[in-house]
């Protein structure tokens, strides 16, 4: 979100990408990867996942322990202005914005 004179909310941010093709929210998820840090999450530590980004995707049907949480210091988390944890485990920032 450079360049942007005012921080979008997480809900501005999710409208804003409702209108995407497929192919766009697949090009955009892709973009979001490289700057996933879930990898060096504990939770995600040696369980075999490769998937990245589950604030976006939902949660990992490989994943089944909390081990601790590294979301709140993600720059994916930041940029889209998410204010969950667990995403691995507990799915979007789109579902968990609808509990």
């Amino acid at each position: 979100m450079s360049g942007d004179s005012e921080e979008k909310t997480f809900e501005q941010n999710i409208e804003s990408m409702s209108g995407l093709s497929a192919a766009q929210m697949k090009a955009k998820i892709k973009e979001l990867d490289g700057q996933c840090i879930c990898n060096m999450c504990p939770s995600f530590m040696g369980t075999g996942e490769e998937k990245l980004t589950f604030c976006m995707i939902g949660r990992s049907s490989i994943i089944k322990e909390e081990n601790g949480c590294i979301c709140p210091g993600c720059p994916v988390q930041s940029d889209l202005a998410l204010r969950w944890d667990y995403y691995c485990t507990k799915g979007s920032g789109r579902q968990l914005s609808k509990k």
